[in-house]
This record gives structure tokens, C-alpha cells and sequence, in this order.
């Protein structure tokens, strides 16, 4: 392979560049939008950036860590402990030592015991290929117990998922289990944030493709493909046309589904099984902090956000000019009324929300208001979800693909898109440099497994 077209410029796309760019290859990356960078996306506050969804790294994300090495910024990678609660019942539990879990009163010391042996199974023992058919609330309900189950799990996994909890598999638990309990310490948790924020990551990884003579292309969303005895010719875009030798694809799949409806129907209707969740972030910039939790979970119904994620609980806030950053997060259905809200309906809602969690929180506190979306922040892994996974080598000749659903069993990070990038060029036979593999569940399913 001597030319390859990237569609798409967010932490996969340009990963999967950088290395195609080391292996020798010609890359093009074509992006939709005006800005590179997709989910990295951050704005400006306190005289520094911040993202547009919160992020933070785990202590295991040797991918990661491996590309911010790769361009000579892993010193701005800090660690710093990072503490976690639950509200539930009206009161807000802190949630990180066995004393901790001793105290949350919504469990009794049977139900408490049950809990921390089955969710140090799922996190140690528990294999996620065998349990992709097995619901996930069902299991909690037999094995954690009725209390734990509907005063944390339940209502945790409820408002995630909203309608397809009931469906969502243990295999996508024992995952998400996994990653916290692997970055904890003798029971302490340590999580990383690049100084800067993610901007700085972007702005390294871009400068050094520009280095390696990668166009990169923006404001060129892909109108339609052409495809002739069974192989991809051309990408027809809104900058003109584009050809290579091959073409990979790390657009969601529904939008490839659009692209790929008129030149390869049966391929189009299996990825549009696939669903995506919508994301919505309210960030505040307060005078002061809520609370000294940095992950509070909401486990009460009738919030309209799942977590209260202080920032600078985590980072502090002497970074941003003394100001203290909250995000509210909620992830919705296309069906929810959240997706046919305006932005200040959905501000109102939050905090409304909010203040009945802190009701000695003033306007005069709340310096300012930002509210962000995503329409296809997050995959809908519903049970044996791996059968939906596409392949990484389509069935049209010289296409690849590299998407979100390609992540599962694990959860969407900035790790997972790197893992994902170097088993999709593997899959191109590209002969890239060792990246390193710690944790990450990403890039098993129908990419291979690399190790």
C-alpha cells in the first residue's frame, strides 16, 4: 500500500494516520467538520482549555501514554487521586474505601458483602466472552441482590442507558469493572490528565503529521463512494475527489450506513444495527466547589443528568484562574425529550436538577453556563453485541473500518481509540511500530487480537 484516505479526524483517524505515516504510507485525512479532532474538542476557560466531555486517563492506558511519548509531551500527563460517591436516597456517600461501603446505609452488611464479592468477581475472575447473553441487571439481581442492585446498579445503568438497560450484557460490566479496578491502588484510585487539556495532545499529534507530509483535510464531509466490481474507486467530497490505494473508514457507522445504502446495500442495512447514544455535558464555571468528590453517580430517579463530575476536584482549580468546573452529563435516546430540547431549556433542567442536590448553591455563584452535545457520543451494546461488530476489512475491496463499536467490550477513551487504530492497520498489513497493550479490552472483535 502506497496511498491511504482516513475518513475521519478525531483521536482514531489521526492515530491511524500517524501510523500509517511511520509505516511509509501516504495518508490523507478528510474530515467533515472545520477543526480536526472530533471528541477532543475543548474551548476556552480561565485562561487555559477545557473539553467539551469530560476526560481523564487511567493508570493502565499504556496506549495512550505510548503515542503522548511518541510526540515528546507524556511529561504533561499528571496523576493525581481521584475519589468517587454515590447519591442515593436524598444523601451523598462517599464510595471509595471498605469503610465507605460500610457506611452506605441504602445496603445492609449482608447485602454489602454481596456487593464487594461480586463486583471483585466481575472485575478479577469473570471471562466477558461467556456472559454477552446474559443481561446485566438480571445477574445483579440473582447474585449482588435485590439491595444493592436496585440502590446502585439499577438506577446507575437506567440512567446511562435509559430504555436498553434491561438488554445491556454483563459482558460490557465486566469491562467497565475491569478498567476502574485496574487503575486502583490499595484501594485508591489515581487518574491522569494532560496539562492543557486534550488541546495539547491535538495540537502535538497534528503538528506532527504536517511533519510527515499528511494532508489533512478539513471541511470535506463525503457525499457518496464509488464503487466499481466490488472495490472502492474514489470518495466523492465537498473538497473534490479522493482516491488511494486503500480508504478506512472511523466515522460512526450510521454514517457510513448513509454512504454505503447505494453501493452496497446488504452492508448498509447490518451497520445501521447498530445504535448510537446521544451525550449532553452542562459545564459550570462556579466561585466555589460543590462538594470534595470528583465522581458523584446519581443513583436517585427523576435527575436529569447520571454523574456530577467536578473538575477541579481532580485538577485543581488554581489551573483556571481560581474557578471551579462541573460537568452534569447525561446520555439519552434519540426518543428522550432531551434530543428535542434548545440549549436553554436544557440549562434550566440541569440546574434546576442540581440544586436540589445543593440547594445552598446561588445564581451569584454560577459564573457561566456551557452546554454541548453529541449525537453519536456512545454505542448501544446491547446483549451479544460482538455479532454486530463489522469487520475491520469490509466486504468492498480496498475499504477498512475503524469505528466505536470496535471499542466493545470496553468503554470509549482516548486509550481505546489508539488500540483501535493500531489493530486497524494491522488488519492492513502495515507494518507499524509495537504499540503497547496493558488493559485494553478494545480491538479484540473482529479486528484480531495483536498480542
Amino acid at each position: 500500500m502506497k496511498s491511504l484516505v482516513v475518513v475521519g479526524g478525531g483521536i482514531t483517524g489521526l492515530a491511524a494516520a500517524y501510523l500509517a505515516a511511520r509505516a511509509g504510507v501516504r495518508v490523507t485525512v478528510l474530515e467533515g467538520a472545520d477543526a480536526m479532532g472530533g471528541l477532543l474538542g475543548t474551548f476556552a476557560v480561565g485562561g487555559s482549555r477545557l473539553e467539551y466531555f469530560y476526560h481523564h486517563a487511567f493508570t493502565h492506558d499504556m496506549e495512550l501514554r505510548w503515542l503522548l511519548g511518541e510526540l515528546g509531551i507524556a511529561d504533561r500527563m499528571q496523576f493525581r487521586p481521584a475519589t468517587m460517591g454515590v447519591y442515593r436516597a436524598g444523601q451523598n456517600y462517599r464510595f471509595n474505601t471498605p469503610a465507605d461501603l460500610l457506611r452506605f446505609r441504602p445496603m445492609g452488611l449482608g447485602d454489602q458483602a454481596r456487593f464487594a464479592l461480586t463486583s471483585l468477581y466481575l472485575a478479577r475472575v469473570a471471562k466477558w466472552q461467556a456472559n454477552e447473553n446474559v443481561p446485566a441487571l438480571d445477574w445483579f439481581y440473582r447474585h449482588a441482590g435485590r439491595a444493592a442492585t436496585e440502590s446502585l446498579w439499577a438506577p446507575l445503568l437506567r440512567v446511562k442507558f435509559g430504555p436498553f438497560a434491561e438488554k445491556i450484557p454483563l459482558a460490557w460490566m465486566i469491562g467497565r469493572l475491569r478498567q476502574r479496578v485496574n487503575s486502583r491502588q490499595r484501594g485508591r484510585e489515581k487518574l491522569g490528565y494532560l496539562d492543557g487539556s486534550l488541546a495539547v495532545l491535538l495540537e502535538a499529534l497534528l503538528r506532527e503529521l504536517e511533519k510527515m507530509g499528511v494532508r489533512l483535510q478539513t471541511s470535506a464531509p463525503v457525499r457518496s463512494v464509488t464503487v466499481a466490481a466490488g472495490e472502492v474507486q474514489s470518495l466523492q467530497t465537498a473538497a473534490g475527489e479522493f482516491t488511494a490505494d486503500a480508504f478506512l473508514f472511523t466515522i460512526p457507522t450510521t454514517h457510513l450506513a448513509e454512504l454505503m445504502q447505494p453501493v452496497a446495500e446488504t452492508y448498509a442495512a447490518e451497520l445501521r444495527q447498530i445504535e448510537y447514544f446521544s451525550a449532553v455535558c452542562t459545564v459550570l464555571e462556579l466561585s466555589r466547589p460543590l462538594s470534595s468528590t470528583y465522581w458523584l453517580n446519581i443513583a436517585d430517579p427523576g435527575f436529569p443528568f447520571g454523574g456530577i463530575i467536578e473538575h477541579t476536584n481532580l485538577v485543581p482549580a488554581a489551573a483556571y484562574q481560581g474557578r471551579h468546573l462541573v460537568y452534569l452529563s447525561r446520555y439519552y435516546a434519540a426518543s428522550d425529550e432531551l434530543a428535542r430540547m434548545s440549549t436553554a431549556a436544557t440549562q434550566e433542567l440541569m440546574l434546576a436538577g442540581l440544586k436540589k442536590i445543593y440547594p445552598d448553591l446561588t445564581d451569584a455563584e454560577i459564573l457561566k453556563v456551557s452546554v454541548f452535545s453529541s449525537r453519536t457520543a456512545a454505542v448501544v451494546c446491547d446483549l451479544d453485541f460482538s455479532k454486530k461488530v463489522p469487520a475491520g476489512r469490509a466486504p468492498l475491496q480496498r475499504m477498512f473500518l475503524a469505528a466505536m463499536p470496535h471499542v466493545y467490550p470496553d468503554e470509549r477513551s482516548c486509550n481505546n481509540s489508539v488500540r483501535v487504530a493500531a489493530e486497524a492497520c494491522r488488519v492492513m498489513g502495515l507494518a507499524i511500530p509495537a504499540v503497547p497493550r496493558c488493559a485494553s479490552l478494545s480491538g479484540q472483535i473482529n479486528m484480531g487480537d495483536s498480542r
